[in-house]
């Protein structure tokens, strides 16, 4: 299926329940899959709450719905950490329409945003065990970096960057 029918747009503030329930509906398999829980992981988007929300649109993260027939289907977040430097967070997309570019033109998407902002590089954190994610990622055009254990989170994280130079 072709990406023609899809607009990606920003997120309002007044959209943060919807946005909330989508992030956690997408992410629910990978916390099937990886046994995430809000005990074991409280901070996986699986448990993304409107406060969350919140806290983001406070810190100038942008927020973008992929919409197909004027509904979200998926998300993305970009979030400028310096000048050089963004990261993409929260990609996101329900899996009723996964597998049709969506997720694809919404990174490209936050690609292009960072890049118009002057960002020289693009980062996101993946689960390092998510080796199908992380092959996606590096067919879009990502670099694979240092795998690292995190004391509150019970999987290791493979970082992962996109250079514009």
């Amino acid at each position: 299926m072709t990406t023609e029918s899809i607009e990606i747009r920003s997120v309002r503030p007044h959209e943060k329940q919807v946005l909330a329930k989508l992030i956690r509906h997408s992410y629910l398999d990978v916390a099937e899959r990886f046994g995430l829980t809000t005990r074991n992981c409280s901070k996986h988007p699986s448990n993304c709450t409107e406060s969350w929300i919140e806290r983001d649109f406070d810190r100038g993260v942008s927020y973008f719905f992929a919409c197909r027939q004027n509904e979200p289907a998926g998300c993305v977040a970009l979030e400028m950490a310096t000048d050089q430097l963004a990261y993409l967070e929260r990609l996101a997309v329900l899996p009723a329409h996964r597998r049709m570019g969506l997720g694809e033109s919404l990174a490209k998407h936050a690609l292009g945003l960072a890049q118009a902002k002057g960002a020289e590089n693009v980062s996101v954190g993946i689960i390092a065990a998510q080796e199908e994610l992380k092959d996606w990622y590096l067919k879009m055009g990502f670099a694979e970096g240092d795998t690292k254990t995190f004391e509150h989170l019970p999987f290791m994280v493979t970082f992962m960057s996109y250079n514009f130079s």
